[in-house]
């Protein structure tokens, strides 16, 4: 039986979107003809078969329609009518009204249950506003299109995986924000990811947000006076959760498979680590060869993973850009579907919290 779609939004069709998709698809495509994996993706058709006659012209994408009662393995569904034609690599309102279209078409199908995930390709912010869409990114748009706040990014690859007290505040804010509810709140959505990655330990390690964990309070008490007792409450209350560790030694332990996930305090002590793995260099020419990672939004009612790059503009139609985070960010989507649907096999009706 072939498992029920994951939903691949294209983002801007200006940028690589259309590109990295036909070429993850088309990276994918014995699995899919084995009916191992179903993919809708939702976009531009023209943009999606633009890329497709150029990259993957043997790779069939029929379209579908969304009242349809079944879809084939692999299809595409318009996500909106076309307007004026969109120039690769150039921002546009039009651009930023298809990445709309397709991200709140996506939501209500995973709402529905009809797609188990949603996987977001790269979307343009400029071009977002430009369409009216007034928001900073995916997150914040997912949120309200979910009717619900307080939702967590974690950056994964391979192993590493990491969720954030913060994001994208000022550096100067986040003491303020590190709260023992934003951090507890934090610590249950990494651990109730890490069941549904079907791990077998769920260790999570809570990043201290000053140099040497504060040092006994010389460089402050954040880590001692909030970090340090809401651990405390985590691991009375039956989860595995250590720290707070510091900032400079969390990550090398956590590569080194000491801990399955790291909470860290703020955006780049989170994103550094791994974009480093995750980003690989041709030492020859300084050009990115491989770009890897899965950035996930926990705390939504549906499951939804993205790539970890934009749209790249300067890159966009030329047959260069690399799927391999697509394509972890399907990977990614699947187990965590698969992980849902055995825990609601398991759960009785009217059974759960």
């Amino acid at each position: 039986m072939t498992p029920r779609h994951l939903a691949i939004t294209m983002g801007d069709p200006a940028g690589i979107g259309p590109e990295i998709i036909v070429k993850a698809c088309s990276r994918l495509r014995a699995r899919i003809e084995a009916g191992d994996l179903a993919l809708l993706i939702i976009g531009s058709g023209a943009a999606l078969e633009r890329a497709r006659a150029a990259f993957t012209p043997n790779l069939a994408v029929p379209a579908a329609r969304e009242q349809d009662a079944e879809w084939p393995a692999l299809c595409a569904l318009q996500a909106g009518p076309e307007g004026p034609p969109i120039e690769l690599g150039r921002v546009s309102a039009e651009g930023g009204r298809f990445a709309y279209l397709a991200v709140e078409r996506g939501v209500r199908l995973a709402q529905s249950g009809r797609v188990g995930a949603v996987v977001t390709g790269p979307l343009n912010k400029e071009a977002l506003n430009l369409a009216g869409h007034h928001y900073p990114g995916h997150t914040e748009m997912l949120a309200e299109l979910t009717g619900v706040s307080g939702s967590v990014m974690m950056l994964a690859h391979g192993a590493m995986r990491v969720s954030h007290v913060t994001t994208h505040i000022a550096l100067q804010d986040v003491a303020a924000r590190l709260t023992p509810e934003r951090l507890r709140r934090v610590i249950d959505l990494t651990h109730e990811t890490l069941v549904g990655l079907g791990l077998g330990r769920a260790r999570i390690a809570v990043a201290a947000l000053n140099p040497h964990a504060g040092e006994g309070g010389l460089f402050g008490r954040q880590d001692i006076d909030v970090s340090g007792p809401t651990i405390a409450r985590a691991v009375a209350d039956g989860l595995d959760v250590v720290g707070p560790v510091p900032g400079d030694t969390v990550f090398v332990k956590l590569r080194a498979g000491q801990y399955e996930a790291v909470v860290a305090m703020y955006h780049d002590q989170g994103h550094i680590p791994v974009k480093l793995l995750g980003f690989e260099v041709d030492p020859a020419t300084g050009l990115w060869r491989d770009l890897s990672g899965v950035n996930v939004t926990l705390g939504l009612p549906i499951i939804r993973t993205s790539v970890d790059h934009g749209t790249a503009f300067d890159i966009a139609g030329q047959g260069i850009a690399n799927e391999s985070s697509l394509v972890e960010a399907i990977e990614f989507a699947e187990r965590l579907a698969s992980g849902r649907t055995a825990r609601q096999a398991r759960t009785p009706l009217g059974g759960g919290r």
